[in-house]
């Protein structure tokens, strides 16, 4: 019997053909799951301002007179933070679609401390308010809304921290390969949005 050569390069082009086979077969729909799940939580979110919005439509004064004024310096401190750290989380994504591996690394972990010093500032914050959460109905949306989109920001760090330890392994991320990193990133970004708009609401208006 004659031994058959296998040829490397052939037995590569099989491969990609077949994946390519097998991903037009079954497409990956996991990017929609993520903006169907983010339009889910945004619609908890607009349920929350317009609830927040009947309540100040419904005293002649808001906040409630005795209510002591909320400081801007840190929360305006945070907001800028939170705004910069989306476009630190977008380089992490930039780097790994060049399949620069390290940078993607440095940039989440960059992402992750910027979220954790958000939250940290969130803390102190809640620690020195002459208010607590049933002092009145200012108070309490006050602390329901930007204890919720806290949650959600603990939520993001978590997940950057998950992508980071993930990419521990290598190949797992690559330019080909990065929905975790790319899912990671538009969950980000819709929390950083959703604080602007709580911020202008709470703070500012």
């Amino acid at each position: 019997m004659q031994s058959q050569t296998i040829d490397p390069a052939k037995t590569e082009l099989n491969h990609h053909a077949a994946a390519i086979a097998a991903h037009e077969e079954h497409p990956d729909h996991r990017l929609f799951g993520i903006f169907v799940f983010l339009i889910a939580e945004g619609m908890i979110f607009m349920g929350l301002f317009g609830a927040y919005l009947a309540l100040r439509s419904t005293l002649p004064a808001w906040p409630p007179a005795g209510t002591p004024e909320l400081e801007l310096l840190l929360p305006g401190v945070n907001t800028v933070n939170l705004i910069a750290s989306s476009f630190v989380m977008h380089n992490a994504d930039t780097a790994i679609k060049k399949n620069d591996t390290k940078g993607m690394r440095t940039w989440l972990a960059i992402t992750a401390v910027m979220g954790t010093i958000f939250l940290v500032g969130q803390v102190y914050e809640y620690t020195h308010l002459e208010f607590g959460l049933t002092t009145n109905l200012f108070a309490s949306a006050f602390y329901v809304l930007t204890g919720f989109h806290g949650l959600h920001v603990t939520i993001g760090v978590l997940a950057i921290l998950a992508v980071l330890w993930r990419s521990r392994s290598p190949g797992h991320y690559s330019s080909e390969k990065h929905f975790g990193v790319e899912a990671a990133e538009i969950y980000w970004h819709f929390v950083d949005v959703i604080w602007i708009i709580l911020f202008g609401l709470l703070y500012l208006l």
